[in-house]
């Protein structure tokens, strides 16, 4: 398992020879608590304008979890907020992600802490980040128990952190989806990419009715997330299938 502050070279996260998920933990928090100056205490942390429209009460709220579907961008947007406020993020399970992409996204380096790699020890790894930092963007292992999800959640309301679920996650405050998914490019698109329009929506458990939906965004030409019928980009679309979202998120 390796622990990579973002902004520098990515240390090696390592105890002593053939450590134990225990002893890898408890170094984890420690060297997260000296390198962490600061930390949200809020019972609702903001988020990009554009989605925060479409949560309950407008913002995400300690304490609790979201699930993302199928996209890493809108999953990486949530965090730009409460980044940009102050907040620690966490990142655990995600190894393609580069902080090039966290960057653009409007993450700020000096306060985001990688694990591209916890291993089998996913929950042990991302509760100790969910002690120290404020929010903790994860890809779930398909293989997590009911009492895993249950002892995880019973954590992030402890410590007033906010889990990014980037996938299923049962009991989320809310459920993000994009659909419609659409990238605009100048001339046949090929080479450069401007901007990408897509219709995110979004069902909870306070949520009644139909799911909310908006179209954004994400990013526009000026790399901004907002609504789209306030950017105008001047570039032809490009078929959504020609790209794959890993490749340039």
């Amino acid at each position: 398992m390796s622990l990579s502050v973002a902004t520098h070279r990515p240390p090696v996260f390592s105890g002593a020879p053939a450590p134990t998920a225990a002893s890898q933990v408890a170094e984890l928090q420690a060297r997260i608590r000296g390198m962490q100056r600061t930390r949200i205490d809020s019972h609702g942390l903001p988020t990009s304008p554009g989605i925060a429209e479409l949560l309950p009460g407008g913002v995400l709220r300690a304490g609790a979890a979201y699930s993302v579907h199928e996209s890493t961008s809108l999953a990486l947007a949530l965090l730009a907020g409460p980044s940009a406020a102050g907040a620690w993020c966490g990142v655990v399970g995600l190894p393609a992600l580069g902080v090039e992409a966290a960057a653009a996204a409007g993450i700020d380096l000096d306060r985001l802490v990688l694990v591209p790699d916890p291993g089998e020890q996913w929950l042990q790894v991302t509760a100790a980040l969910a002690d120290v930092v404020t929010v903790v963007l994860a890809r779930p292992p398909a293989s997590l128990s009911a009492a895993e999800v249950a002892r995880l959640g019973s954590r992030l309301r402890q410590r007033g952190s906010t889990l990014v679920a980037l996938g299923e996650w049962p009991q989320s405050e809310a459920t993000l989806r994009v659909s419609d998914d659409r990238w605009m490019g100048l001339g046949d698109g090929a080479g450069y990419l401007a901007a990408r329009r897509v219709t995110v929506s979004v069902t909870g458990r306070t949520l009644t009715g139909k799911p909310r939906r908006k179209q954004l965004w994400l990013p526009d030409t000026e790399q901004v997330i907002r609504p789209a019928g306030l950017a105008g980009v001047h570039a032809r679309p490009v078929p959504a299938e020609r790209f794959d979202e890993a490749a340039v998120s």
